[in-house]
């Protein structure tokens, strides 16, 4: 009875965890660049069920197991795995400012170790000066000129390099090259990762790299462009997520009645088995 109670709640903990995840997502539904999470629900842990035959023997003597036939396996819990980010580009909005740019998937090759499709990313300096990543083209020019995120880290061009410029009167390219009011120039510096789902989601929506990226400008197949005036939206499906929160509820409510039920049974044998009238 005990492995059942244990089994109820470790589905109630999992399901807990997949509701906060969604309200997550739901709460970045219109955050630029935001990439929406995933989870993967495991069983924990397993055990395989045999049928033991024993062969009988005079008395005297021990039995002996002869033969074992599998019966199958036993899960007693379950728990979330991990939350891996959804990569897929979401949809483009115009807004017409000059320090708005997002970027345009053309084409980015497949992992053939992982089967997943790589992304490219702006590159960005935080307050550290340590390298990140985000797919928010939602930017701004700091008090000194500098080319900066919404939070006000600093975005690097090709060589990893602060973007200064005169004023907000400036173009970019599909290429991603800079051109201000004063003719300076810079090149936006983009990496790309073959394997983005290794990399580590931090808040104000960038993302952890082991190393730095690749050169998306000269990384073999890859090919992607900038829009000036534009943002990248979330890739939230906000229908689809509210049915997976209801779905999550109503399982975790459904472990919660397996829950009390046990409960009530644990009560019942220890007030009334054995009770001697």
């Amino acid at each position: 009875m005990l492995r059942g109670f244990y089994t109820a709640a470790s589905g109630m903990l999992a399901q807990q965890r997949r509701t906060e995840m969604l309200a997550n997502n739901m709460a970045n539904a219109n955050t630029p660049g935001f990439k929406a999470d995933q989870t993967s629900l495991r069983a924990f842990p397993e055990m395989l069920l045999s049928q033991i035959k024993e062969q009988s023997f005079p008395a005297g003597q021990k039995n002996v197991p002869t033969s074992y036939n599998p019966i199958g396996a036993l899960n007693t819990g379950v728990y979330l795995q991990e939350t891996m980010p959804f990569f897929q580009q979401g949809t483009l909005k115009e807004t017409t400012l000059s320090t708005d740019v997002s970027l345009v998937d053309i084409n980015l090759p497949i992992n053939q170790n992982t089967g997943s499709t790589g992304s490219v990313f702006f590159t960005i300096a935080n307050a550290n000066g340590e390298i990140r990543y985000t797919r928010n083209g939602n930017f701004t020019l700091d008090s000194e000129g500098y080319l900066t995120t919404g939070s006000g880290q600093y975005v690097l061009d090709q060589q990893r390099n602060r973007i200064q410029l005169s004023s907000s009167e400036f173009e970019i390219n599909e290429d991603g090259y800079i051109t201000g009011a004063n003719g300076e120039t810079a090149r936006l510096g983009i990496g790309y990762s073959d394997n983005p789902m290794s990399m580590v989601k931090e808040g104000d929506g960038l993302f952890r790299a082991e190393g730095e990226l690749a050169d998306a400008y000269t990384a073999a197949g890859v090919m992607f462009k900038m829009q000036q005036g534009y943002l990248e939206q979330s890739n939230v499906n906000t229908a689809q997520t509210m049915t997976d929160m209801m779905t999550a509820y109503r399982a975790f409510e459904a472990n919660q009645k397996i829950l009390q039920a046990y409960d009530t049974s644990l009560q019942k044998t220890v007030n009334e088995v054995g009770r001697i009238g």
